[in-house]
């Protein structure tokens, strides 16, 4: 496959998870955390799907669209490392939706980051919350989803808080 075919397959998949998410997580309240926000495609279209749902962003350096730039109050800018411990007690409220494009392409470093941010989530979710990620993060009691149809296994991942 080439990595176009490999690209659109896996952004149709993060679509269709996101959709999922929002769908699963409608009467569950709270806010919306983005980890990662590349180039802000995955941002502007949460911003679609829950209008009424405030976004808060992590990226270590922004470099998206300016129509798909965050307000400076709903970003969290620097590593993950630094600025996830003390976000929520910024943030004040727990969070009903967590994207995470977290994958650095090397083994080693996807693993100690997906660890980092599992522990630094889980206080954060609300009872109920769906995470959806590039990378298969696990917390304490979280429930693996299934895929939206079409999306091969491996590709995304859904998981649910506990609620």
């Amino acid at each position: 496959m080439s990595r176009l075919d490999s690209f659109i397959r896996r952004m149709q998949a993060q679509r269709a998870c996101l959709d999922t998410a929002a769908s699963l997580t409608k009467d569950v309240p709270g806010s919306i955390l983005e980890l990662g926000l590349g180039n802000g495609r995955t941002y502007d279209h949460l911003r679609e799907l829950m209008p009424n749902r405030r976004i808060y962003v992590f990226e270590r350096e922004v470099r998206a669209h300016p129509d798909c730039t965050p307000a400076d109050e709903d970003l969290f800018l620097g590593d993950f490392r630094d600025t996830l411990p003390g976000a929520a007690k910024r943030i004040g409220v727990k969070a009903a939706l967590v994207h995470a494009d977290i994958g650095t392409g090397e083994a080693v470093s996807t693993a100690a980051i997906t660890k980092f941010v599992a522990e630094h989530l889980a206080p954060m979710l609300s009872p109920g919350a769906v995470v959806v990620s590039d990378q298969p993060i696990d917390g304490d009691g979280w429930e693996t989803l299934p895929l939206p149809e079409g999306i091969k296994p491996g590709r995304y991942f859904l998981k649910r808080v506990p609620g």
